[in-house]
């Protein structure tokens, strides 16, 4: 099981932070990896159930993987799963205030195979794919950050 956190501050008020990060219709023009995203759910409002189509560049390929929201506390935190290729997927996404005009946002992305040959490679090579993929979080919270400082 791979489990990993990443976490940033960022110049802008909380509650503008998590309206870029929720805003899963503008993502595209968000987050830089990210090249579509098709809303799958009704309301379109972002709340627990709804689920959304994603493809974006992952370890240079594009991949498209289906996600849904699990929990959210609204203002604060979300939870969004998704299962691909013999794995389930958890991403945590938070934001906390840290002062009037700052925030602290921070991903936990979790990682757990579920088939017999995702429990291999995991075991294998799944330490090489960490790195890319905290760097690849990294990337995302930057983008967002820099979204929310424009807006702020």
């Amino acid at each position: 099981m791979m489990n990993l956190d990443v976490s940033r501050d960022v110049s802008a008020p909380a509650d503008i932070v998590w309206t870029i990060m929720t805003d899963l219709e503008n993502s595209v023009d968000t987050i830089s990896a990210i090249q579509s995203v098709e809303i799958l759910s009704e309301p379109q409002a972002f709340a627990v159930g709804t689920k959304w189509r994603e493809t974006r560049t992952m370890f240079g390929k594009r991949a498209t993987e289906e996600m849904w929201v699990t929990e959210v506390d609204p203002g604060t935190s979300y939870m969004v799963a998704a299962e691909s290729h013999g794995a389930r997927y958890t991403t945590i996404m938070k934001v906390i205030a840290t002062g009037e005009d700052s925030s602290r946002i921070s991903m936990n992305f979790g990682a757990e195979p579920t088939g017999t040959m995702a429990k291999v490679m995991g075991a294998t090579i799944g330490k090489l794919f960490e790195s890319a993929t905290r760097k690849a979080i990294a990337h995302d919270l930057d983008d967002i950050a820099a979204a929310a400082e424009a807006r702020s």
